[in-house]
């Protein structure tokens, strides 16, 4: 359901970040690692640390308020 939004963030911003995906199913001990309690689950990295973690699904506008002058 996010997927296609953050391809089109990934395609409209990519020379300032980028977009990885994991299957938690398939992943518990990273689910575990960075206490992720709800899918989806949205972790932005800067220099190999979180530093936001957005939940829930949201639509294009609304994730990239969230991420508003964090890349």
């Amino acid at each position: 359901m996010i997927a296609p939004i953050l391809e089109q963030i990934e395609a409209e911003h990519g020379d300032r970040l980028a977009v990885a995906k994991l299957n938690g199913d398939d992943h518990p001990e990273v689910v575990a690692r960075y206490g992720v309690m709800g899918f989806p689950t949205m972790n932005l990295y800067r220099d190999g640390e979180v530093v936001r973690q957005i939940v829930g699904a949201k639509s294009k506008r609304a994730l990239l308020a969230d991420l508003d002058g964090q890349f």
